[in-house]
């Protein structure tokens, strides 16, 4: 199932259900826009409210569909979000939990929108290299405010609805509800349900008082900042349509800009690098439901560049770690160096002397391997040679305890091959990527 159909009374509600965030893929839109159909063909029903199933209102669409014949199958986004703002029976975005990139654009296309506190709502297409492409350039400036909408937009990252509700003069957010969402905006829809017209987002006044400055100004930070990545400054243009030019203008002006930046190397670069970081994260043949182990404490071995960073990364989310080196000396200059890092990190302000004592003190260094044995995860990062790693695993394979991980920094060579040096132990090898 992609999305649901029910009718409460006279108001008929729309579910978006495509877990695990109700992403706007071709079939959940073909699915809202025949629900919508049924909606507008039954006279006993005088509004509609549109919502997500689970834990999101819409996390948007679709990413694996970019530049495929499904992302422009019919209805494609832009059509159903058109589709919507026409429908002659008022339709209300009931907003919770998350709503983001095509997801925030399908709620603008929406009559009214209500909203339960805490929702995270964001356009974060910028992230992937790319602008708002179904209407939000154009239409989020009109809800929000030019200056709002641009800082949304170019920084991609989300803003609770509370917050959004507070900016003066606002027209994202038509009710905050507090309690049950779906029982306030089946209420709201009813209230609604007679009022004509119908208020639609793009039909909204556009302008900024100063908007040569303003603008000028926004190009300027933005590239200050990104100054190798295009889609932050195509960003300000689109909004900039928003504010210049009538909205079907505007709208063709975002989509040739999408257009445009879904070939660049760079938002290849980010859409590759979205995906990786996910298929990362599942190991084939490890089901979602293997329960966790417990992470109480780590060893690294080697305290150069990489173990030092390494080691800093689990004394900062204040887990012990035990680090080894074959000879003092080394040990000495490795502890000196992570001490060196965090009083840089206090001259900046962005550590306090506290906080570095504390991670400090997590941390323990050794010359002997059995002093390893009771680590849950240890990481070799020593000198990128097989046989000196062949060295490091069979002896940790010789001492850790059964269960625990054993990983390895390499970058170049064969895991496979590395993990082949383990003996009798139930340890097993994984890859751990620097931080």
């Amino acid at each position: 199932m992609s999305a649901s159909y029910e009718v409460r009374g006279a108001v008929a509600v729309i579910t978006l259900d495509n877990p695990p965030v109700n992403g706007l893929g071709f079939e959940t839109r073909k699915a809202v826009a025949v629900a919508l159909e049924r909606a507008e063909d039954d006279a006993a029903v005088r509004a509609i409210v549109v919502t997500g199933a689970g834990k999101a209102f819409s996390g948007g669409a679709d990413i694996k569909e970019f530049g495929s014949p499904a992302a422009l199958a019919e209805p494609n986004l832009l059509s159903l979000i058109a589709r919507i703002e026409g429908a002659a029976k008022p339709v209300v975005a009931a907003i919770h939990t998350v709503c983001m990139g095509g997801g925030l654009e399908l709620a603008l296309g929406c009559h009214y929108r209500v909203v339960a506190p805490g929702a995270a709502i964001a356009l974060p297409e910028v992230k992937l290299g790319l602008l708002p492409g179904a209407g939000g350039t154009q239409r989020l400036p009109r809800a929000l405010g030019v200056e709002a909408a641009l800082n949304m937009i170019v920084g991609g990252e989300p803003v609770r609805s509370e917050l959004l509700a507070q900016v003066p003069g606002q027209r994202l957010f038509d009710r905050v509800i507090e309690g049950e969402l779906l029982a306030g905006a089946l209420a709201f829809a009813a209230e609604v349900a007679d009022a004509r017209p119908l208020p639609v987002v793009r039909e909204l006044a556009c302008a900024h008082p100063d908007g040569d400055a303003f603008f000028g100004f926004a190009r300027n930070s933005v590239k200050a900042v990104s100054r190798n990545f295009p889609a932050p400054a195509r960003c300000v243009d689109a909004v900039e349509q928003a504010t210049r030019t009538r909205f079907e203008d505007g709208l063709k002006f975002e989509r040739e800009a999408f257009a445009a930046l879904m070939v660049t190397p760079e938002s290849k670069a980010l859409r590759h690098a979205f995906f990786a970081e996910r298929a990362a994260a599942k190991v084939p043949g490890v089901p979602d439901s293997t329960a966790l182990r417990a992470m109480r404490k780590v060893a690294v071995v080697g305290a150069g560049t990489m173990g030092g960073g390494i080691a800093m990364n689990f004394l900062e989310a204040g887990l012990p770690v035990v680090m080894l080196e074959a000879k003092q000396e080394a040990l000495d200059k490795g502890l000196g160096v992570i001490r060196k890092n965090y009083a840089a990190q206090v001259a900046k302000g962005k550590l306090q002397e506290d906080q570095l004592a504390q991670r400090m003190a997590l941390l323990t260094t050794t010359l002997a391997y059995a002093d390893l044995a009771d680590a849950d995860l240890v990481i070799e990062a020593v000198f990128e040679d097989m046989g000196v790693k062949q060295q490091v695993f069979e002896q940790l394979d010789a001492v850790m305890k059964p269960g625990a991980i054993l990983a390895s920094n390499t970058s170049t060579l064969d895991l496979d091959k590395i993990a082949g040096f383990r003996a009798t132990s139930s340890a097993c090898t994984s890859s751990a990527p620097p931080t």
